[in-house]
């Protein structure tokens, strides 16, 4: 008997003792988080480039499964956007210090989706998108050269 009562508090101790640590662990590793959080790195070229590759071959693919075309179009733009606020806070090199917002996000990426998907399934790019894209692409052109 007094080998079980010697036993349990050992037990005890072992398992308060453990429980303390965990809760210290848990707790650093809640304050990494947070720090890390506040860490982060703007959006460099090729992370655009990867971001919208993905959303273009999304969209590629969506459109043969025959998704609506804009529902498919617009979670591609929806994740584009996500990602760059989630990951690197809405933040690109190429724009400094500025930050945008989801809505601004979300216009590049259909933008930009919509480019990269011409070169990769033009087939399932509706004419009218590729119409509209062409036009604001020219657009965008004419405004950078003045």
């Amino acid at each position: 008997m007094d080998i079980n009562f010697y036993s349990k508090r050992i037990l005890k101790l072992l398992g308060i003792s453990l429980f303390i640590s965990f809760i210290f662990i848990e707790i650093n590793t809640i304050n990494r988080q947070i720090k890390a959080e506040k860490n982060l790195i703007a959006a460099s070229e090729k992370d655009l480039f990867l971001y919208r590759q993905m959303g273009a071959s999304y969209l590629c693919i969506a459109s043969k499964a025959e998704v609506d075309f804009k529902k498919g179009l617009g979670i591609a733009s929806a994740t584009f956007a996500n990602v760059i606020i989630g990951k690197h806070g809405g933040a690109i090199k190429e724009l400094g210090s500025k930050k945008l917002d989801e809505k601004k996000l979300y216009n590049a990426g259909t933008f930009q989706i919509v480019g990269s998907a011409l070169n990769i399934c033009p087939e399932s790019i509706p004419k009218n998108i590729k119409n509209d894209y062409e036009k604001s692409l020219k657009k965008l052109v004419k405004e950078s050269k003045k």
